[in-house]
């Protein structure tokens, strides 16, 4: 009989972890990097009471309007993006604007990305971010 209330109550905490929760975010007029930061923060799980590092957060995140963003300083001319492949000479190099202008989604998403914890569950978390460029 204790052993059906164990299992009982561990159905019943695995019913409520499962739960998916849906943030919708809109980030027009919003800084770039405080608003990654604050998506990472609520994709790992840690506004949640129940916060437990090893196990995977349920929670979504929808971002839209990304074009309408805003950055502070002069950073879309001024931050540059390298990528080496190893051989010589073969650095490449782009400015955010450069990027921005390309795919603002890719941009954002690899910026969350770096943000999160760096280990297995780190790409298991980013599919719960969804962008709508709106």
């Amino acid at each position: 009989m204790l052993r059906s209330e164990a299992t009982s109550q561990s159905s019943r905490r695995a019913k409520f972890l499962e739960k998916i929760l849906e943030h919708k975010i809109d980030a027009s007029n919003q800084t770039f990097g405080r608003l990654a930061s604050r998506i990472a923060h609520v994709l790992r799980g840690k506004n949640s009471p129940s916060f437990t590092p090893n196990i995977l957060p349920q929670e979504k995140v929808i971002v839209e309007n990304i074009s309408k963003i805003s950055f502070s300083g002069k950073k879309l001319d001024k931050k540059k993006y390298y990528r080496h492949s190893k051989y010589p000479g073969s650095i490449k190099m782009a400015t955010l604007r450069e990027r921005w202008d390309k795919d603002p989604r890719e941009v954002f998403k690899k910026t969350v990305f770096d943000m999160l914890p760096k280990n297995r569950m780190r790409s298991k978390i980013i599919k719960n971010l969804i962008i709508r460029n709106g």
